[in-house]
């Protein structure tokens, strides 16, 4: 099997934070772009395979082509680093 590595690329990320759940906002505005919060404080990301949940702390990154997309927290983690 042939092996590969993955390009280094500089992706932006927000995180997803709803710091009082018993005060969960009505909408949030995440990488420019505004999003109903429900009940249980989470989003709906529309990405290139279909919606998709955020849950609170959960990262939201903007992909190569401008899309949208979830990440839990643990794999953001273990993925990227900051760029200083």
């Amino acid at each position: 099997m042939t092996k590969f590595r993955k390009k280094p690329v500089v992706i932006e990320a927000e995180q997803f934070v709803v710091l009082d759940l018993n005060k969960i906002p009505p909408f949030v505005t995440i990488q420019g772009v505004t999003f109903p919060v429900t009940k249980d404080a989470t989003i709906m990301i529309p990405t290139l395979e279909g919606q998709h949940i955020a849950s609170n702390l959960d990262w939201i990154i903007k992909g190569v082509n401008g899309e949208l997309y979830p990440c839990k927290p643990d794999i953001f983690d273990k993925t990227y680093d900051v760029v200083l």
